[in-house]
């Protein structure tokens, strides 16, 4: 037991690999895109909403590209970063999240999508927390999709998470129900070169990496107060 537990304490001790590196720094530079396009580009209303929500959001998890596709049997996937603001409005460096789901049914297609999803409660913060999270799961929590012509100060109102997304493809709108986002440690502790759990990134603002400055510009430019 003592060995293992040894050899267990030698491998997190390893550094973290080039690659992993690259991914992460890769994942945020493409989060800031989205961020980019989604609140400058498409529908006007949409974007207003997006807006809006941003401004009174406790956090944002960004996923620049969700990929679904399914003939019978579907299911979907993508990564994800998660950012948080705290009481003097910064906005934290991000943690790393994955996005996968399945479902079975009579569908055929594929569909690339961004997605936005808007954290309006710290509840909702604090459920997302665990290293594993499944949208829908938690009846306490109220989620609400918006999109282009739903009037989202009423699609979202009183929802503990508003997501938006942008999306391509055979499918029809967005469905996050059964959703399951899972914490990547890999990635944390590449991006910042120690271990860090997603709450002390994102709540404690204990990790920084100058890498992820241009994400939280973009939600601070946009998120502010107009």
């Amino acid at each position: 037991m003592r060995a293992l537990l040894a050899l267990l304490l030698l491998l997190a001790a390893l550094p973290a690999r080039a690659d992993d590196r690259t991914e992460a720094q890769a994942l945020v530079d493409r989060s800031t895109l989205t961020v980019q396009e989604m609140l400058t580009t498409g529908d006007a209303a949409a974007i207003e909403d997006a807006r809006r929500f941003l401004r009174r959001a406790r956090a944002a998890v960004v996923c620049p590209r969700i990929f679904r596709a399914g003939f019978i049997l579907g299911g979907e996937g993508g990564a994800c970063v998660m950012v948080a603001r705290d009481g003097a409005g910064s906005w934290s460096s991000p943690a790393f999240y994955g996005m996968a789901s399945g479902s079975l049914g009579l569908q055929i297609g594929v569909q690339d999508m961004q997605v936005m999803m808007l954290v309006m409660s710290d509840h909702a913060l604090t459920a997302l927390m665990d290293s594993q999270f499944k949208l829908g799961a938690d009846a306490s929590l109220a989620v609400a999709t918006v999109g282009a012509g739903v009037e989202g100060a009423t699609a979202g109102a009183g929802a503990d998470i508003v997501a938006f997304a942008r999306a391509r493809g055979l499918f029809a709108g967005i469905a996050l129900e059964g959703s399951l986002l899972s914490a990547r440690s890999e990635l944390n502790r590449a991006y910042y070169g120690q271990e860090v759990s997603a709450r002390q990134i994102v709540v404690a603002m204990q990790a920084h990496n100058p890498g992820a400055d241009p994400l939280r510009a973009a939600l601070m430019r946009f998120g502010a107060a107009q």
